[in-house]
């Protein structure tokens, strides 16, 4: 299973989860079968709000799930209608948030949960 992480930098296990899915630089995506840990350049994170195209974003490559603090309702929409689900990263690194999704501990975003907003002044359930 691949599983899909929104970074501002590439620090593999390290890295911190991006808080927004749309606006994050780029992807780092772990693949539990084969601990391979592989990125990718989101050429989608400029963009109007509301117009975010998660899938063009993830630039063609295949993943399972999504793991993210924050997303909006558009893109999670988009998202599942792919049939990806999206988990909501708890604090810590893709690693400790890696071991929560192996476990099931971590929240799947449902469509009225998802963020309003680019700014950090909306409501958001992270």
């Amino acid at each position: 299973m691949k599983i899909c992480f929104p970074v501002q930098v590439n620090e593999g296990l390290a890295s911190d989860v991006y808080g927004h899915f749309g606006s994050a630089p780029m992807f780092v995506v772990v693949n539990t079968d084969t601990d391979e840990v592989t990125s990718i350049s989101n050429s989608d994170h400029i963009h109007e709000h509301g117009s975010c195209n998660p899938i063009a974003g993830l630039g063609g490559q295949q993943v399972d799930a999504i793991v993210v603090g924050g997303i909006g309702r558009g893109a999670l929409h988009k998202l599942n209608n792919s049939g990806l689900r999206v988990f909501q990263a708890q604090q810590g690194n893709i690693g400790k948030n890696m071991e929560l999704f192996k476990a099931d501990d971590l929240p799947e975003f449902m469509p009225g949960h998802s963020c309003g907003g680019h700014g950090h002044d909306h409501e958001c359930s992270h």
